[in-house]
């Protein structure tokens, strides 16, 4: 990262047990700048109002699991880096996670708030590098195609 200071990133963490989202938020409100939502529908209200660079998500919820949220919404935000969280171990979960809704890391609750910021902070640095690259090979597409532009007008005249 360089010297100067970055604006907070946006982390968005859904959760239907309510003392697990006052939890994150009192521990990285002070790095991060902290969404909640306790359902699946409330996440993707913000996602579509906020520019989300990381979302965490439990796995077990009542009316769709973390993997199948994270999955339903590939299509149209492709770009955030998912991090699945769940107390329970289940192998299956894991799989799913990796194979269908492109996660980052899964982390076991309770979650170590120092491994857990290491975490966050790198998926951040991920997703910027990501965002860097994605603009550096569209201004390499703009300029070749200026050059051959270029070439052309010189080749007919």
């Amino acid at each position: 990262m360089s010297e100067k200071k970055l604006a907070k990133i946006n982390v968005l963490y859904i959760d239907d047990e309510v003392n697990n989202l006052e939890a994150f938020k009192s521990s990285f409100r002070r790095f991060y700048k902290i969404f909640i939502a306790s359902s699946a529908v409330e996440g993707r209200k913000i996602l579509e109002e906020n520019e989300i660079e990381v979302i965490l998500t439990d796995q077990r919820m009542p009316e769709i699991t973390g993997v199948e949220f994270l999955e339903s919404i590939i299509v149209k935000y492709p770009n955030p880096m998912r991090i699945l969280v769940t107390g329970y171990t289940d192998i299956e979960a894991v799989i799913d996670a990796v194979n269908k809704g492109n996660i980052f890391k899964y982390v076991s609750k309770p979650w170590n708030t120092d491994d857990l910021k290491k975490i966050i902070d790198t998926a951040s640095e991920i997703y910027r590098l990501r965002k860097r690259k994605d603009k550096l090979t569209s201004d390499l597409l703009l300029v070749n195609s200026q050059i051959e532009f270029m070439l052309r007008q010189k080749l007919i005249s």
